[in-house]
């Protein structure tokens, strides 16, 4: 007889429970011997994974390895070579008040972590938390998403080869799913997402005092300096939007374009798409480097956009082109747009990028002290006073100056948003600290606190009064 969802997963969690102080008190060694078989099967049966992911949405081999397979071995590399400092207690300076003691903070596993991935990148976004709890000690429960599910059957049965359930275990289905999931008592709960579901996830956690990272995303804004390079600008936002059908959280969700550079860059804008996917002229639908929209649910979504779009003033300036049965859209440019228009209020995560202009850079910083604090800004400028001036009046999870996406892959940099674009930060050792309790641990080496036990005699009254006034 065939269990339930609910029973299934409530036998893992149990399994999974009893397996945690062993987890817990595994080496770096042991650890990183598992990172290392994760890394070991990924490139072995890269094809299958290539394949899976063009079944999913068309995804291009060249941006399975770029987009998908790199993060995830930079990861494995960077965690290898620091695992061993990261788990060591780290020593403490002891304050006077407390001398003849020692601090230091030990580093331990939060115990039972549930990871929920997102369909957009959905290899990279589910394996990359899954190192990091697996680095700091954890037990994991992984929920891929079933909007990818070719990619969904194929880190199934890799899990399923590597691990025991009682450390790791992979629960495939739909919402309901992740609502029996979110029903049990875990330690941490990762998530990315869209930040409607990111509030139902928090919900959830507050049922537990469960701790969360929520990655999330938000209409990141591209700014185009009045001193930029704007054929180079051109290029990296083409890329950074268009990259995955423009299915990447961290994706320039619009540009702000200074008015002088407004003709030249949507001319080098629309020269770099075409170099990028129409280099023959066969049109961009030919293209075997252009990616499609995931389903036909969100192609009507972000056709919705765009239609809204135009009803209210926008005009194509290029692209526009459709094909539901493919779910295709060409890279689409909009202009005279404005913040009334849909598109300018709700994250595209789509191949579809709004122009707007501006005068001075002051406009930019008022508008976007109304809007919801964005993942990811991109500034494009050679001028420092303007790049410090957008820096420090504006508020967003991450920065990049003259590029875009490229800060996810820095190691030594933390990743995550901002409250409604992101709670937590991963990424490297900001990541283990995640998956990770830093227990103080405080070590009496003395007894000089017996002499300020009651009774409160004059001589314990002297010495709160010389403590307090010099110490």
């Amino acid at each position: 007889m065939v269990s339930s969802i609910e029973d299934q997963i409530a036998e893992v969690y149990w399994i999974q429970k009893s397996s945690l102080a062993r987890l817990n008190n595994s080496s770096p060694k042991e650890r990183i011997d598992k990172l290392r078989s994760i890394e070991k099967y990924m490139l072995a049966h890269k094809k299958e994974l290539f394949d899976a992911l063009y079944e999913d949405f068309k995804k291009p081999a060249s941006e399975v390895i770029l987009a998908e397979l790199l993060g995830v071995k930079r990861e494995i590399d960077h965690i290898c070579k620091n695992l061993k400092s990261w788990m060591k207690p780290q020593r403490v300076d002891t304050p006077l008040l407390l001398l003849g003691t020692q601090g230091y903070i030990q580093p331990e596993a939060k115990g039972m972590c549930l990871v929920i991935a997102p369909w957009n990148y959905p290899f990279n976004l589910a394996i990359c938390p899954l190192l990091l709890a697996i680095a700091a000690g954890n037990a994991v429960m992984l929920k891929p998403s079933e909007l990818s599910p070719a990619t969904s059957t194929f880190i199934k049965k890799m899990i399923t080869s590597l691990f025991d359930r009682s450390e790791v275990a992979v629960f495939e289905g739909d919402a309901a799913v992740s609502t029996h999931l979110l029903e049990q008592k875990f330690n941490h709960i990762f998530f990315t997402g869209s930040p409607a579901i990111g509030k139902v996830v928090m919900k959830a956690a507050s049922e537990h005092l469960c701790s969360v990272t929520l990655e999330l995303g938000g209409k990141s804004p591209a700014i185009i300096g009045p001193a930029a390079d704007i054929e180079a600008s051109a290029q990296k936002i083409a890329w950074g939007k268009f990259l995955n059908n423009g299915q990447t959280c961290i994706a320039p969700d619009y540009v702000y374009v200074h008015e002088k550079h407004y003709f030249a860059f949507l001319e080098f804008l629309e020269k770099a798409v075409n170099s990028f996917y129409n280099p023959e002229n066969k049109g961009i639908q030919q293209s075997k480097d252009y990616a499609r929209i995931v389903n036909k649910r969100h192609f009507a979504r972000v056709m919705h956009l765009v239609e809204d779009a135009k009803l209210r003033g926008a005009n194509v300036l290029f692209g526009g082109d459709t094909d539901e049965n493919e779910c295709y859209i060409s890279p689409t440019v909009l202009t005279n747009c404005n913040h009334d228009m849909q598109i300018l209020q709700e994250e595209i995560f789509g191949p579809v990028l709004p122009i707007l202009v501006y005068k001075d850079e002051q406009q930019i910083v008022d508008q976007l002290a109304k809007e919801e604090k964005p993942l990811a800004l991109y500034i494009f400028s050679e001028n420092e006073d303007f790049t410090q001036y957008i820096l420090k009046n504006t508020s967003s999870g991450g920065v990049v100056v003259n590029d875009c996406l490229i800060h996810y892959g820095h190691g030594e940099l933390p990743f995550g948003g901002v409250n409604n674009s992101g709670i937590g930060k991963t990424g490297g050792k900001f990541g283990f600290n995640e998956f990770s309790n830093q227990k103080s641990v405080l070590v009496q080496h003395s007894r000089m606190m017996k002499f300020l036990y009651p009774p409160y005699k004059l001589n314990v009254r002297w010495m709160l009064d010389f403590i307090l006034k010099w110490l």
